[in-house]
C-alpha cells in the first residue's frame, strides 16, 4: 500500500506550457526546504499549447508528480475540484503555476500547519501587483458586495492556501456544482492564520480571466452564499408599494378638490420605473432558478481526458481512514 505524503500541491493550469516545467521546480524546491514529504498534482484545465506535452515529460523524471488533463476547459474551480479529490496528503496546498503565489511562501505557511496548529493558513494580498483599473474597481466592488451580503470578509482573498485534512474532507463533503473555492474555504471556518503576500509577476504567458469570466466568478461568490439579492426584491416591492399608496391619496385629494390635471407624464414615468423593476427582479429570480437547475441535473463538475503517475497513486488510500 503506497504511503500517502505530507503534503499535496494542488497546480491548476491553462497553457503554461513556456514556463511550468520551470515553474515545477521551483515550487518543489521550496516544498523540499519546508521538509515534508508531498506529491504535485497538476491539472490542466483543457490547454490548447504543450502543457500536457511538457508534463508527460516531467512525469518520467518526477516521482512525486501526478497529473490530470480534463477533457476540455472547465474553468479554474472545477480544475480546483479536480485536484482536492485526488490529494492524498495530511494536508493540501492549493497556489497557481505561474508563481505568482510566491513558492518561498511555503515553508511558512507548512510550519504554521505543522507547528502552531493552524488548520488553514491563507496568504492574504496586501498589493495585488499590475491590474488594469477596471480589474481593481471590480475586485473592491465585488468583495463589499459580499461582506455585506454574506458577511465574510474576502477582501484579499486569494486561492494560495494550506489546509489540514480535517478541513480537507468537510470541503469534500459539499457536492455543489456552483464552486467558489476561496468563499467555501472562508465559510468552513476552523483555526484560521493569514499571510501576507505581495502578487509577483507572472513568468510566462498572459492571464486567461477575461471581464466577462471575472464577472460571471463574482455572480457565482454572491449567489452561492448569500440569498440577499432576493430579499431586495421583497424591500423594493415594500417602497413601491408605499410610494403608490402616497400617490394614490395625493390624485384622490387632487380630484375630490377639482385641482387634478390632465396628462400622462406621471403615469408613463411610473410604469416604466416600475416595469423596469420588474424585469431586473425576475432577472435576479432567474438567475438563483439557474443555479437550482445546475444542482438538480446533477451532472459531474469535470471530465477527465488523460491521467499520469503511478497506477496505485491515482486512487486515493485507504491506510488514513483504516487508522482511524
Amino acid at each position: 500500500m503506497t504511503v500517502a505524503p505530507e503534503l499535496s500541491c494542488v497546480l491548476p493550469c491553462l497553457n503554461e506550457g513556456d514556463h511550468l516545467a520551470a515553474s515545477l521546480a521551483t515550487i518543489a524546491k521550496s516544498i523540499e526546504d519546508a521538509g515534508v514529504t508531498y506529491e504535485l498534482i497538476v491539472i490542466d484545465d483543457g490547454s490548447s499549447d504543450e502543457t500536457w506535452r511538457i508534463l508527460e515529460g516531467e512525469s518520467e523524471t518526477r516521482k512525486e508528480l501526478r497529473a490530470v488533463r480534463l477533457s476540455r476547459r472547465f474553468g479554474k474551480e472545477f480544475a480546483l475540484c479536480a485536484g482536492v479529490e485526488r490529494a492524498r496528503g495530511r494536508a493540501l496546498l492549493v497556489m497557481d503555476a505561474d508563481l505568482q503565489h510566491p513558492p518561498s511562501l511555503i515553508p511558512a505557511m507548512v510550519a504554521a500547519w505543522r507547528d502552531e496548529g493552524y488548520e488553514v493558513v491563507e496568504a492574504r494580498k496586501e498589493q495585488r501587483g499590475d491590474e488594469t483599473l477596471m480589474t481593481a474597481v471590480g475586485s473592491r466592488l465585488f468583495y463589499g458586495l459580499m461582506r455585506r451580503l454574506s458577511g465574510f470578509d474576502l477582501h484579499g482573498a486569494s486561492d494560495f492556501q494550506l489546509l489540514d485534512r480535517r478541513v480537507i474532507d468537510a470541503w469534500a463533503s459539499m457536492p455543489e456544482r456552483n464552486v467558489f473555492f476561496r468563499g467555501m474555504s472562508e465559510w468552513l471556518g476552523f483555526r484560521r492564520k493569514e499571510i501576507p503576500f505581495k502578487v509577483d509577476p507572472r513568468v510566462g504567458g498572459t492571464t486567461s480571466w477575461s471581464p466577462l469570466g471575472l464577472a460571471r466568478l463574482a455572480v457565482t461568490g454572491i449567489t452561492a452564499f448569500s440569498s440577499a439579492p432576493i430579499h431586495v426584491l421583497t424591500v423594493m416591492g415594500a417602497v413601491f408599494f408605499a410610494f403608490a399608496l402616497i400617490l394614490g391619496v395625493q390624485t384622490f385629494y387632487n380630484w375630490l378638490s377639482g385641482q387634478a390635471e390632465q396628462g400622462f407624464t406621471t403615469v408613463i414615468v411610473l410604469v416604466l420605473l416600475v416595469g423596469s423593476s420588474i424585469l431586473m427582479g425576475l432577472g435576479v429570480i432567474g438567475l438563483y432558478i439557474s443555479r437550482i437547475y445546475d444542482e438538480v441535473k446533477g451532472r459531474p463538475r469535470y471530465v477527465i481526458a488523460d491521467e499520469l503517475g503511478s497506477p496505485k497513486n491515482r486512487e486515493r488510500t485507504q491506510g488514513s481512514s483504516d487508522a482511524t
